[in-house]
Protein backbone atom coordinates (compact mmCIF):
# COMPACT_ATOMS: atom_id res chain seq x y z
CA UNK A 1 0.00 0.00 0.00
CA UNK A 2 1.41 3.58 -0.98
CA UNK A 3 0.75 6.24 1.15
CA UNK A 4 0.76 9.49 -0.77
CA UNK A 5 -0.79 12.19 1.83
CA UNK A 6 1.84 14.11 3.21
CA UNK A 7 -0.12 14.19 6.62
CA UNK A 8 -1.02 9.97 6.68
CA UNK A 9 2.72 8.99 5.62
CA UNK A 10 3.80 12.00 9.60
CA UNK A 11 1.08 9.50 11.02
CA UNK A 12 2.29 6.46 9.96
CA UNK A 13 5.63 7.22 10.94
CA UNK A 14 4.92 8.41 14.68
CA UNK A 15 2.84 5.12 14.58
CA UNK A 16 5.68 3.03 15.69
CA UNK A 17 6.74 3.30 19.90
CA UNK A 18 10.68 4.33 18.58
CA UNK A 19 9.96 6.84 16.29
CA UNK A 20 7.45 8.40 18.63
CA UNK A 21 10.24 8.55 21.16
CA UNK A 22 12.53 10.00 18.43
CA UNK A 23 10.08 12.64 17.70
CA UNK A 24 9.29 13.60 21.26
CA UNK A 25 12.98 13.78 22.02
CA UNK A 26 13.86 15.76 19.25
CA UNK A 27 10.81 18.29 19.93
CA UNK A 28 12.20 18.51 23.77
CA UNK A 29 15.89 19.33 22.18
CA UNK A 30 14.46 22.31 19.92
CA UNK A 31 16.45 23.80 16.89
CA UNK A 32 19.62 22.51 18.69
CA UNK A 33 18.86 19.02 17.50
CA UNK A 34 20.66 16.72 18.23
CA UNK A 35 23.53 13.40 16.64
CA UNK A 36 22.51 10.22 16.09
CA UNK A 37 24.61 9.18 19.34
CA UNK A 38 23.01 11.72 21.29
CA UNK A 39 19.33 10.11 20.85
CA UNK A 40 20.94 6.53 21.63
CA UNK A 41 22.15 8.02 24.93
CA UNK A 42 18.84 9.33 25.58
CA UNK A 43 17.05 6.43 24.61
CA UNK A 44 19.08 3.33 25.03
CA UNK A 45 18.93 2.33 21.70
CA UNK A 46 21.91 1.07 18.72
CA UNK A 47 22.76 3.83 16.49
CA UNK A 48 21.57 1.36 13.22
CA UNK A 49 18.30 0.70 15.13
CA UNK A 50 17.93 4.52 15.25
CA UNK A 51 19.98 5.04 11.89
CA UNK A 52 16.26 2.94 10.30
CA UNK A 53 14.21 4.87 12.66
CA UNK A 54 15.19 8.53 11.76
CA UNK A 55 14.72 7.56 8.17
CA UNK A 56 11.41 6.87 8.22
CA UNK A 57 11.13 9.86 9.95
CA UNK A 58 13.06 11.97 7.43
CA UNK A 59 11.14 10.24 4.64
CA UNK A 60 7.73 11.45 6.79
CA UNK A 61 9.32 14.99 6.36
CA UNK A 62 9.08 15.31 9.68
CA UNK A 63 12.86 15.64 10.54
CA UNK A 64 15.50 17.23 8.96
CA UNK A 65 19.45 16.28 9.10
CA UNK A 66 22.29 18.39 8.86
CA UNK A 67 25.91 17.23 8.31
CA UNK A 68 28.06 19.48 10.75
CA UNK A 69 31.65 18.15 10.02
CA UNK A 70 31.30 14.45 10.98
CA UNK A 71 27.86 14.66 13.00
CA UNK A 72 24.64 14.79 11.47
CA UNK A 73 22.29 16.98 13.32
CA UNK A 74 18.87 15.74 13.60
CA UNK A 75 15.63 18.57 13.88
CA UNK A 76 12.04 18.41 13.87
CA UNK A 77 10.72 20.31 10.80
CA UNK A 78 8.31 22.49 13.21
CA UNK A 79 6.45 23.56 9.91
CA UNK A 80 5.36 20.05 9.10
CA UNK A 81 4.81 19.18 12.43
CA UNK A 82 2.26 22.08 12.67
CA UNK A 83 0.73 21.47 9.17
CA UNK A 84 0.10 17.81 11.18
CA UNK A 85 -1.16 19.27 14.40
CA UNK A 86 -3.76 21.65 12.26
CA UNK A 87 -5.05 19.10 10.07
CA UNK A 88 -5.85 16.87 13.13
CA UNK A 89 -7.78 20.00 14.86
CA UNK A 90 -9.07 22.33 12.21
CA UNK A 91 -12.46 20.76 12.60
CA UNK A 92 -12.42 20.44 16.72
CA UNK A 93 -15.74 20.99 18.10
CA UNK A 94 -17.51 21.96 14.94
CA UNK A 95 -20.32 19.37 15.73
CA UNK A 96 -21.05 16.24 14.02
CA UNK A 97 -24.33 15.17 12.55
CA UNK A 98 -25.83 12.30 11.23
CA UNK A 99 -27.81 12.58 8.03
CA UNK A 100 -31.54 11.07 8.15
CA UNK A 101 -32.39 8.15 6.53
CA UNK A 102 -35.67 7.73 5.42
CA UNK A 103 -35.78 3.98 6.31
CA UNK A 104 -35.09 4.28 9.70
CA UNK A 105 -36.97 1.83 11.72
Amino acid sequence: MSITSPTARALAALGHDTRLAIFRLLVRAGDAGLNVGEIGQHLDQAPSTLAHHLSALVEAGLVVQERQGRSVINRVDYAAMRRTLDFLTSECCTGVKLAKSENAA
